[in-house]
C-alpha cells in the first residue's frame, strides 16, 4: 500500500459520521478510498445510506490531521493493516464489525494456526489467579497465540504466563499506540512485541475512554479461535467479550465458582444461559476444538524432553521458541535468581539439550 493509498484511507475514516460500516459500503461503490474523496457530490448521493450531511462531510473533511497522522505512523514504525488486504486476519475479517483499519506493532502471528483470548477481571481471587496460570501452561502443547486486552487483572497474567512459557501473545488495547494503559503494562507491552504483538484501531491522542473498550472487546472475540473467561462479575467487560464471540460463532468457555462469589457471576451466569461450556480442563478445550496432537509429534515431543524437570522443559522451550537467548534474556523472562537459572542451563547442558556459545548465548540442540 503506497502512502496515498493509506493517507487516503485514513482521511476517508476520519470524516464525522463515517465509520466501519459505511466506509467499506462506500470503498465498495467507488473501488478506492481516494475515489470516494475525489467522487461528485451528486454521484454520492446516489448511494443507499448516504445522507446529505455525510455528503457535505465527506466533501469538506479536515486533510491536515490524517496527514499528521500518517507522519505519526512512520515515525513510530507502526504497522497498518487494511480489511482488503491479503494480510488481515482472516478470522477478524469473517465479522461484520472489522475495523477498515487497525494499527499494529509485533509479530506477524493473527493468522496463526490457532489463537485462544484469555479475559477475565481486572480484580481477580486467588483462585482466578492460579487457575488462569494453570491454563496457559496447560495450552503449551497446542502452541496457539493467546489474545488478552492488555489491562490489569487477568489479562496481564495471561500475557506475562504466555511470555514465561513461550507462546506468543498479543494485546488489544482500548486507546492510541502511544497511550499504554495501565502505565505499569509498558515494559510488558514492550516484551509481547518479540514474538506477539499489541494491536489497537484508535488514532494517535486517543486516551483509554470508558466507550472504547466495548470496541475493543469485539476485535479480542474477532481475532479468536477459542474465548475463555476465567473471572467475571456478571456485568464484567469479559462478558461482553463473550457475547461478541458468540455473535460470531466462536466457541466459548467459562471457569466456574462459587454460586456466592460475585467474581464468577458472570462465568456461572454464561454456562447456565448455554453461552459458554463449562471449563474444568484444557482437555475441554481440545475436545470442543478437536484440538488433537498427532501421534508423531507426540512421539517427538516425548523424545524431545527425556527425563527433564518443569523448569528445565520451561527453560529449553524459551530458548528453542527464540532460536537463541542469552542467560540474562531467560532470567528476565523466568523472573528466576540468576544461580537458578545457572544450574538449569548446565544440567540441560549435560543432558545435551542445549548448548552454549560465547557471549553467554545458548540454542536448543
Amino acid at each position: 500500500m503506497t502512502d496515498q493509498e493509506l493517507l487516503d484511507l485514513l482521511t476517508l475514516t476520519s470524516v464525522p459520521k463515517v465509520g466501519d460500516q459505511l466506509a467499506k459500503v462506500l470503498i465498495a461503490h467507488c473501488g478506492t478510498a481516494g475515489a470516494v474523496l475525489s467522487e461528485h457530490a451528486g454521484n454520492l448521493r446516489k448511494i443507499q445510506g448516504i445522507g446529505e450531511t455525510t455528503v457535505r462531510n465527506i466533501m469538506n473533511v479536515d486533510r491536515l490531521q490524517p496527514e499528521k497522522e500518517l507522519s505519526y505512523i512512520k515515525k513510530n514504525g507502526i504497522s497498518v493493516h487494511v480489511y482488503y488486504e491479503d494480510n488481515y486476519p482472516f478470522r477478524l475479517k469473517q465479522t461484520d464489525q472489522c475495523p477498515v483499519l487497525y494499527y499494529y506493532k509485533g509479530q506477524d502471528v493473527l493468522n496463526h494456526q490457532r489463537t485462544v483470548a484469555v479475559v477475565g477481571t481486572r480484580t481477580p481471587t486467588a483462585y482466578g489467579k492460579q487457575a488462569c496460570e494453570q491454563l496457559i501452561e496447560a495450552l503449551i502443547p497446542f502452541q496457539p497465540v493467546i489474545i488478552s486486552g492488555l489491562a490489569y487483572g487477568i489479562d496481564s497474567i495471561a500475557h506475562k504466563s504466555s511470555l514465561n512459557h513461550g507462546l506468543p501473545t498479543v494485546g488489544i488495547m482500548g486507546q492510541a499506540m502511544e497511550k499504554i494503559y495501565p502505565a505499569e503494562n509498558i515494559p510488558l507491552a514492550r516484551k509481547m512485541q518479540e514474538t506477539g504483538g499489541i494491536l489497537t484501531e484508535f488514532r494517535s491522542g486517543t486516551g483509554p475512554d470508558k466507550e472504547n473498550f466495548p470496541m475493543r472487546n469485539r476485535i479480542i472475540a474477532g481475532l479468536s479461535d477459542v474465548v475463555i473467561v476465567v473471572e467475571s462479575k456478571i456485568k464484567g467487560g469479559s462478558v461482553i467479550t463473550a457475547e461478541f464471540a458468540n455473535e460470531y460463532n466462536r466457541d466459548v468457555f467459562a471457569l466456574p465458582g462459587k454460586t456466592s462469589d460475585e467474581f464468577s457471576a458472570g462465568c456461572n451466569k454464561l454456562i447456565k444461559q448455554h453461552k459458554a461450556h463449562l471449563l474444568e480442563s484444557v482437555d475441554d478445550i481440545a475436545y470442543i476444538m478437536r484440538w488433537e496432537l498427532k501421534s508423531h509429534q507426540k512421539t517427538i515431543q516425548s523424545t524431545l524432553f527425556p527425563d527433564l524437570t518443569s523448569d528445565e522443559q520451561n527453560i529449553f522451550q524459551l530458548i528453542h521458541m527464540a532460536k537463541e537467548m542469552t542467560m540474562d534474556q531467560l532470567i528476565e523472562k523466568t523472573a528466576w535468581p540468576s544461580a537458578r537459572v545457572s544450574s538449569l542451563l548446565l544440567s540441560l547442558e549435560f543432558k545435551n539439550m542445549v548448548k552454549a556459545l560465547p557471549g553467554k548465548k545458548y540454542i536448543a540442540i
